[in-house]
């Protein structure tokens, strides 16, 4: 029977249910179920990170939620509880190139296949936010030693209502939080550290003053129309010659 989605109504039941899908995928008689987040769809500019975690069968911990609901803090508090008690977890990330290359919706899903891969464990269960589930080739290409590939689950609105795809958000909101940091390091002009690559006022004023950095995509409009105002102007940029 093909998966179906989780409907939006599901979320009226939430404190009830969080946790409950994990459970029905072991009564189906799966063996080792992951939840599959990721992070960075949207910014202009750095990579796009997933995070995929296999928590304890019966696993619970009231602080751990979608990342967007709670601060800062909260996440660098929870990220390391959920790396101790996971079985398993692991990041992967699609950096700006191959976001230009291929889109950004196909390296959201290869950054997810990366992820999955780059687990101790092997997962016959995947469940993945949102609505697209990640192709089997990216799987196969990724890992093309594996038989059989993982039977999948999408769930729109995962993170708000799938214990570990939560924990996935989590652990993979504070890895690139931590990467656009460095690369604040790298490119102070931009304000990466307070945006996180985000299209902010600051952000974009920054982008016309300066032109693009090598971090920014370039397949985003925003960004387009800023390479087109610096293409025959260098006099202010800071990555000329």
């Amino acid at each position: 029977m093909r998966d179906g989605q989780v409907p939006l109504a599901a979320e009226l039941i939430e404190s009830v249910s969080f946790g409950a899908i994990e459970e029905e995928g072991y009564a189906r008689g799966f063996s080792c179920i992951a939840g599959l987040d990721e992070v960075g769809r949207g910014p202009l500019a750095g990579p796009v990170v997933a995070a995929a975690v296999v928590l304890p069968r019966g696993f619970s911990h009231d602080g751990i939620k979608d990342s967007k609901l709670l601060t800062a803090k909260q996440r660098e508090q929870l990220a390391p509880v959920i790396r101790s008690q996971a079985e398993s977890w692991a990041i992967g990330v699609v950096e700006v190139e191959e976001i230009d290359r291929i889109n950004i919706l196909k390296a959201s899903l290869l950054a997810m296949a990366k992820a999955f891969v780059a687990l101790r464990t092997r997962p016959d269960y995947l469940l993945i936010d949102g609505n697209q589930q990640i192709p089997m080739q990216m799987l196969q290409i990724s890992n093309p030693s594996r038989a059989v590939p993982p039977q999948q689950k999408t769930i729109v609105k995962g993170d708000r209502l799938c214990l570990s795809i939560a924990a996935a958000s989590i652990l993979a909101k504070v890895a690139r939080d931590a990467m656009m940091i460095e690369l604040d390091a790298h490119y102070p002009q931009y304000g990466f550290a307070g945006h996180k690559g985000y299209g902010s006022a600051a952000h974009l004023e920054a982008l016309r003053r300066f032109g693009p950095s090598p971090v920014h995509r370039r397949s985003f409009k925003p960004v387009r129309d800023v390479c087109g105002e610096h293409g025959n102007d260098d006099s202010d940029h800071p990555f000329k010659g």
